[in-house]
């Protein structure tokens, strides 16, 4: 055994032998207790930072606590690895996507491997493998079966120059990232998965059937499913087109949660799409060149929600129902036609966003709600009351007046009714999940267009349509198109003519969607899950960030209705357990480009200015050029401040690293970087190494047949006043370490494995058999409890001071027992008073009377100091915690 703790030698030694007997194989095991664990698979980027390790090492810690403790645990890892940023770095550096995606791969599981997680690699799937996503097809095409895939046109972003759909992440303040071109909204054919049947399954199963999930999370889900009670009705209207037809019927249709506000309407506003704001454009050009303007603007609601709000009057008007007075019509910038009818009704009154439009373009205010004492209205600054439904009455609202919200809401629904102009409605903010994306390197969408039979699907047979690997992506569009071999000899599945093959590819979360499952089957060419996801599913605890918490969660849980309603699985939700870990954060410094943009430097190459309080307030490079100081945020790639754990591995080795993810915060809560702080697990580690070493020479000293069996002996007769004491010390601290080992507290485990090495090391053993078999068990308790978070060095100490012989290897060793013997106590201290004043304390014996307790304080020294000779008229016993003596 090295006297120098080295954890190179220890790391490549510890991972040989787990290697050499494939330690973490993982098969079903219907005498064990199940358990599936597993961290949000990473995307292959080209190396992992700090913020991964301490993700995967929760997994970790978790995975080898329950093995320990008995149960079957599966920890598999796969590769997200389709999509953008693949096809980003084909256009920067010249090489196929494939090429890029497969070398990080490899990268990043020999780093992953570096790290000892206890990983079933036997388990290892990557999405862009053809066997993986052939399964991502055939479950499309059973959705086209069941009509939950359909077909229509979506809006997208379209770059002019490269002839290019763009992700919304391309688009920068309206521009193509690469050209720069003022990007355009365009409609195109599309496919969509009918998430919006399940919404209310979602709904109801986020609220009752997922409590190991965080509160936040399940009201991040309840509010983008959005359940709406509210009335839909119409503005009517004598609008024609050119034929003279009415368009749409001559009826404007909006739906509204806060129909007592009806009566406060002073506007309407359509989105650009509508057919009035189309019809208008006919004949007013500024009109039409808004239209045109709105085309370079975002196609989701999160960008609509912060841009700033525009919009241009048609003059068109439509009825308002309830009095028939002309309503104007606007076009807004900020109504999608893809939501509800793609109109709104204006009441800036009680809605903020209407409120800033109003006074923006000068329309007119009416208040229509009023809250009891509550301040003035003022028709020029927002205050939070205005949109208050539940304290609010109506007012100047004629027949709805003096109502209340759900009054009046009731009663305007019953007033458009009888005109049958409108009625009660649910709807939801939740929308269909468009899955079509006109880029590369994704899940080929398996469909065939044919001039005479449209769109038809791949047969199940030819599956997978295989995604070629030798694109190289140049920025004029989807490389697809032009790939002679994908399309040589497509033929119509129904006539045999020629035909072409579809070339948009899947949204990558359809990868992400269900790649858990595949874990449980990942070798079955026959079958998307089988027995193995019968006996894993459901998963027992998800780790990820809670950056995921709305679309990943929301689609893996639709995905997995579908699969259920196909007979595929049993279960109703994927995830029994949700965990969203903190954020690894770290400094950020950059330089502004002569474009504007930023260019980031990783902190490691800057050197910090600060000011006199000790503030960073910037810094400079090596050459002495200057940097801006962005603040603390999350470690990425983009930011350039991500610590690569191979550095800290080398100087380090992976159990320092692991333990100071771990210790420096609890799972949830973000943890800040500190150099200083990663030097101070290392030196803790060092110790556990230099007293694993001292003992092991104390015990080749002992002769042999003169120690102790710690499980055979009476541990009350067996171990003498000190080693009772540290006995007590152990395992009341395993106790808690256990307590936090279920609560996923992983900081405070760490904790307490100080606390125990620090009452080992205090520990001064008389050289008994008790005394060192006390020794001997207490550090065997530490090596156990440790174990989960640094299991190189542990795993090495056990073997080196055989503890092995005793009970297995580590991997596989039980989970330490707590003794209650050993916390049962001799003595225990009391506090003395006299008169009621507290005047020292007493130790007695654990289990002395009442009598004998009262004899100890008379003849103690701190009661015959206070008493000064005066009797004792009575002794007061309060078991367990005081003597009072009254005198």
């Amino acid at each position: 055994m090295n006297p120098s703790y080295k954890p190179s030698d220890v790391e490549s030694s510890a991972q040989a032998a787990w290697t050499a007997a494939d330690a973490y194989r993982v098969t079903e095991d219907a005498n064990k207790k199940k358990y599936y664990a597993c961290s949000m698979l990473p995307y292959p980027s080209g190396k992992l930072h700090m913020g991964h390790v301490r993700n995967y090492t929760i997994n970790d810690m978790l995975t080898r606590y329950l093995r320990m403790s008995g149960y079957n645990v599966l920890m598999p890892m796969g590769w997200d690895a389709f999509g953008l940023p693949a096809e980003n770095a084909a256009l920067k550096n010249g090489v196929p996507p494939a090429k890029w995606t497969n070398e990080n791969i490899g990268y990043m599981k020999g780093q992953l491997q570096a790290m000892g997680l206890a990983i079933d690699w036997s388990r290892e799937i990557a999405t862009c493998d053809p066997s993986y996503y052939k399964w991502n097809q055939w479950l499309f095409l059973k959705m086209l079966e069941k009509g939950i895939a359909y077909r229509k046109t979506q809006v997208v972003n379209w770059d002019p120059v490269d002839q290019t759909v763009l992700a919304n992440e391309q688009v920068i303040d309206g521009k193509g990232w690469r050209t720069g071109a003022t990007v355009e909204r365009r409609e195109i054919p599309g496919y969509y998965l009918k998430i919006s049947d399940y919404a209310e399954e979602l709904l109801d199963h986020t609220q009752h059937k997922l409590p190991g999930w965080p509160e936040r999370v399940k009201l991040m889900q309840e509010n983008w499913i959005g359940k709406s009670e509210g009335v839909r009705f119409a503005f009517p209207h004598d609008i024609r087109d050119e034929k003279g037809e009415l368009i749409q019927g001559g009826r404007m249709y909006v739906f509204t949660t806060r129909a007592d506000t009806i009566m406060g309407v002073t506007f309407c506003a359509v989105a650009p799409e509508h057919p009035l704001a189309l019809h208008a454009a006919k004949n007013a050009p500024q009109v039409a060149a808004f239209i045109e303007e709105c085309k370079s603007g975002g196609t989701t609601e999160a960008e609509l929600a912060t841009q700033e709000k525009k919009g241009v009057p048609t003059g068109l008007h439509v009825r308002h129902p309830i009095t028939d007075e002309p309503v104007p019509v606007w076009v807004g910038n900020y109504v999608l036609i893809g939501y509800g009818d793609g109109a709104v009704m204006g009441v800036p009154a009680h809605d903020e966003r209407d409120f800033a439009f109003a006074n923006k373009y000068g329309i007119e205010i009416i208040q229509v709600v009023l809250v009891d004492d509550e301040p003035h209205f003022d028709y020029h600054r927002w205050q939070d009351w205005y949109a208050d439904k539940q304290r609010g009455v109506t007012i100047n609202s004629d027949n709805f007046s003096g109502m209340s919200y759900a009054e009046a809401v009731k009663a305007v629904a019953h007033a458009l009714g009888q005109k049958g102009l409108g009625e009660m409605q649910t709807t939801w903010r939740l929308r269909d999940w468009g899955v079509s994306r006109q880029r590369y390197w994704g899940t080929p969408i398996p469909i065939i267009h044919c001039e005479q039979h449209g769109a038809v699907p791949v047969p199940e047979k030819d599956l997978p349509v295989v995604l070629p690997t030798d694109c190289v992506p140049d920025g004029s569009g989807n490389p697809l198109h032009k790939h002679e071999a994908f399309h040589a000899g497509v033929v119509c599945p129904v006539c045999g003519k020629p035909a072409r093959r579809e070339t948009d590819t899947m949204d990558t979360f359809v990868d992400s969607a269900w790649y858990f499952m595949r874990y449980c089957d990942p070798k079955n060419d026959q079958a998307m899950v089988a027995e193995g996801a019968e006996y894993w599913m459901p998963m027992d605890q998800y780790i990820g960030g809670i950056e995921h918490a709305i679309l990943h969660l929301l689609y893996a849980r639709f995905w997995t209705k579908v699969m259920r309603d196909l007979g595929l699985v049993k279960v109703d939700e994927p995830f029994s357990k949700l965990l969203t870990q903190g954020m690894v954060l770290n400094h950020i410094f950059y330089r502004r480009t002569e474009k504007g943009g930023k260019e980031y430097f990783p902190p490691s190459e800057v050197t910090q200015a600060v000011d006199a309080q000790g503030r960073i307030t910037g810094g400079t490079l090596a050459d002495g050029t200057a940097v801006e100081y962005g603040g603390v945020g999350k470690m990425g790639k983009s930011e350039r401040n991500g610590v690569d754990p191979q550095d800290l591995i080398e100087k380090y080795g992976a159990d320092t690293a692991r333990l100071y993810t771990m210790f420096t915060a609890p799972p949830e809560a973000t943890l800040e970087w500190n150099d200083a702080a990663v030097e101070g697990s290392f030196r803790f580690l060092r110790r556990v190494w230099n007293y694993g070493v001292a003992l092991g020479t104390a015990q080749a000293a002992v002769p042999e047949g003169t120690e102790i069996d710690i499980e055979t002996v009476d541990p009350r007769s067996a171990f003498g006043k000190e080693a009772k004491a540290l006995r007590r010390e152990v395992h009341t601290v395993l106790r808690q370490i256990d307590y936090d080992y279920q609560r996923m507290q992983y900081n405070t485990v760490v904790s307490g494995a100080m606390k125990l090495l620090n009452a080992l090391e205090g520990f001064k053993a008389d050289g008994s058999p008790g005394d060192r078999a006390a020794v001997r068990e207490g550090f065997g308790i530490l090596l156990r409890c440790l174990y989960p978070a640094t299991p190189h060095i542990t795993h090495a100490l056990w073997h080196a001071l055989g503890y092995d012989k005793l009970h297995g290897v580590l991997l596989d060793a039980p989970w330490p027992e707590v003794d209650t013997i050993a916390l049962e106590q001799d003595e225990i201290e009391l506090m003395l008073q006299v008169n009621g004043k507290l005047r020292g304390s007493l130790r007695v014996p654990a289990n002395a009377s009442k009598s004998e307790i009262e004899k100890i304080a008379l003849a103690s020294e701190a009661f015959v100091k206070h008493a000064e000779g005066a009797p004792a008229k009575r002794v007061i016993v309060v078991p367990g915690r005081l003597v009072n003596v009254v005198i």
